[in-house]
């Protein structure tokens, strides 16, 4: 609690890294090169300690904290951590001042009694009990913003609609450290959560495709859109999942022989967005390798069919009224053996959830068409259904983790035995349905 026309918010996981980090900040606040009247908060990147050599659960985010927030046209959103805000700011409008319904909390409220005093305490008192939000303007026109689980995109979101701009400040020394979950079910529940708020907003008066088109433009409409609409990855990677290597398997190709011009073309596109993928993501940071950037994309393949999938369920159901498992805390904590496994660079899927049931029907179903690709005539194979089977090779690939989690580890860390029965039935059933059609 605070009244500091300057103020910082930090998340309880993370710890400060540089002492300048402050001086750095008044900096920038003080600029007379930078239109004070507008600027609303410096945000800096969210970089995790503890991570293991290779990221395995992609933690450290690069896409959504390293390189999205440059390209943005009026300053990085709000990240929910390492941020500086102007107080002024969550007051409406650069030109537009919204007066709170309290008079000692508005930003030109000085307290002259002594902190301990108290007037003082029952103060803040009164503003540690939140009652003083109701019927007011606190959470929609002032204050952080409410309406979305995700609070923090909500209300950068409507700060940069609001008129106000932001600053990304990124020194070569991290001015905060934090821990990211290192449990593949923690990093997908969480995830889960994301969507389901970004779907609020989505769905929300506030609709980054009409609110926002209007508030601030195309370019930013479409940054902050990217991320809001996360969900929908999920359909063409569960339709890229199935229905080609479903297809494989009863020898119906889907896709241009070799020898026709469109082949060139489905190439060029898997070939040039993975190329630029990958060039981005090594350009990020001085901890971007090869192998960090291959488990970022065998992650963004993994939540399409899990945390984003079921996601978007949740959300549907909380529309419809239908109870759910309502708001997770993510576990930034781990057992000793956990821990280990994550250290080795080793998979976890102990933990059982159904969200994994779609996956592992992937990889199952993958398999099999791999190997059934690789049954077939040479010549066939590579004229006819050469791209399936390479997409095949290419989720059998990235499924060799949870292979190995299903038949050939026994520790702790393996897929549950009734999660792989389930699965397997699951793809039988596919491959029936499938073959009747």
């Amino acid at each position: 609690m605070t009244n500091a026309p300057i103020f910082l918010t930090l998340d309880c996981d993370m710890r400060s890294n540089d002492p300048g980090t402050l001086r750095r900040v008044l900096c920038y606040f003080a600029d007379p090169n930078i239109d004070q009247s507008k600027l609303s908060h410096i945000q800096f990147p969210q970089i995790f300690q503890g991570l293991n050599r290779d990221d395995i659960y992609a933690g450290s985010y690069k896409s959504l904290f390293h390189m999205n927030p440059p390209g943005m046209k009026n300053g990085p959103n709000y990240l929910g951590t390492g941020c500086f805000f102007h107080r002024r700011a969550l007051f409406g409008g650069p030109t537009a001042y919204v007066a709170p319904e309290i008079p000692e909390l508005s930003i030109d409220h000085v307290v002259e009694r002594p902190i301990q005093s108290q007037e003082t305490m029952e103060l803040v008192h009164r503003v540690a009990g939140f009652g003083y939000e109701n019927m007011t303007n606190w959470g929609s026109k002032v204050g952080f913003r409410y309406g979305s689980v995700v609070e923090d995109y909500y209300t950068g979101y409507l700060l940069h609609c609001e008129g106000w701009k932001s600053i990304f400040c990124t020194p070569d020394r991290p001015a905060f450290l934090g821990d990211a979950p290192t449990s593949l079910i923690d990093m997908l529940n969480q995830c889960k959560r994301w969507i389901v708020g970004l779907l609020e907003v989505v769905f929300s008066r506030y609709s980054v495709m009409t609110y926002g088109l209007r508030s601030m433009g195309l370019l930013m409409s479409l940054s902050y859109a990217q991320i809001a609409f996360w969900a929908t990855w999920s359909i063409p990677l569960v339709v890229y999942s199935f229905v080609p290597q479903l297809a494989l398997i009863n020898g119906l190709p889907v896709f241009p022989k070799v020898s026709e011009p469109w082949f060139l073309l489905y190439t060029f596109l898997f070939l040039g967005a993975y190329s630029q993928d990958l060039v981005y993501f090594l350009l990020s940071g001085s901890d971007a390798t090869l192998r960090r950037w291959w488990n970022d994309q065998r992650i963004w393949l993994i939540r399409g069919l899990t945390c984003y999938l079921f996601g978007s369920l949740e959300f549907t159901l909380k529309r419809l009224g239908i109870s759910t498992s309502g708001f997770e805390v993510t576990s930034k904590a781990a057992n000793d053996e956990q821990s280990k496994k994550y250290e080795q660079g080793v998979f976890d899927f102990g933990a059982p959830s159904p969200m994994v049931v779609p996956l592992s029907v992937a990889v199952l179903v993958n398999l099999v068409a791999l190997a059934r690709g690789l049954a077939l005539a040479p010549g066939l194979a590579i004229e006819s259904f050469a791209l399936q089977v390479l997409l095949s090779g290419f989720g059998v690939v990235n499924g060799w983790p949870l292979y190995e989690a299903m038949f050939f580890r026994s520790d702790k860390g393996k897929l549950p035995t009734n999660i792989t029965l389930a699965s397997t039935f699951v793809a039988a059933l596919l491959y029936a349905a499938a073959s009747l059609a």
